[in-house]
């Protein structure tokens, strides 16, 4: 199938998903991302009237907003920006000030990266409650077979459009829907700390990732890295645990 095939077929299988849960519309969270971006083409075509994209800034850089902002501009979706910077920080403040000498603040960075994420998915489905919308994935094939997510955090979500694709065919579409050069030509980031890469966190490259992915010959340091990231992260692909019956 052709790129153009492939995003038609996506299109449809939103338009079929909104069918089968008798919802009105679609959102997604915007981060200034590709694959957001993309993700926020296919609503727009999917639901052209009642799409929405939802910018959630907790301490992002100016970049990033600029960036989502361009992105809801470029393919003309309806947006919504809500800073949740003070919530995180209320409750990560609070967490710790209850917790005392149990807290461990070496753990705090982390603790905060997965908090950020949580949050935005509870203003996602706030909003998606409100309006009767699907929350829309955005997560790749790539994050997925290595747990590049956070459980209950972007990975709480309706639908995932992007599961089937590879890290560079989210970029052919990118590329197809004209996304905006900034996006295209960033690394990509969560945007969690300053200075943070998906690479850098995860230890290897969405390149080699790909070709794992696609069964080709990657090196040896790289396959046990991938390996590990995804028998690490097995839970977060898993309905969680319980006992056998009695």
């Amino acid at each position: 199938m052709t790129t153009e095939e492939k995003i038609l077929s996506t299109v449809n299988w939103l338009k079929d998903k909104m069918k089968e849960t008798k919802t009105k519309g679609l959102l997604v969270g915007v981060s200034g991302g590709i694959d957001s971006a993309v993700v926020a083409n296919l609503i727009k075509l999917a639901s052209p009237d009642n799409c929405l994209g939802v910018i959630l800034p907790i301490h992002n850089s100016s970049e990033d907003l600029v960036d989502a902002n361009a992105l809801c501009e470029s393919c003309d979706i309806k947006k919504l920006t809500i800073d949740l910077s003070h919530e995180n920080e209320s409750i990560l403040d609070k967490v710790e000030s209850e917790m005392k000498e149990l807290f461990i603040k070496e753990n705090k960075k982390i603790v905060d990266a997965n908090m950020r994420a949580r949050l935005r998915m509870t203003a996602l489905y706030s909003i998606a409650n409100n309006l009767n919308y699907l929350v829309v994935g955005t997560d790749n094939a790539a994050e997925l077979l290595t747990g590049y997510f956070t459980k209950y955090g972007d990975g709480g979500v309706d639908i995932l459009p992007l599961a089937n694709l590879l890290k560079n065919e989210v970029y052919e579409w990118g590329r197809y829907f004209n996304v905006p050069e900034n996006i295209l030509a960033k690394a990509p980031t969560a945007g969690l700390w300053e200075g943070q890469t998906d690479e850098k966190e995860m230890g290897t490259t969405y390149k080699y990732i790909d070709m794992y992915l696609q069964g080709k010959e990657i090196p040896q340091e790289d396959k046990v890295v991938i390996e590990r990231l995804n028998a690490r992260s097995e839970h977060k692909r898993t309905s969680p645990p319980h006992p056998p019956l009695f």
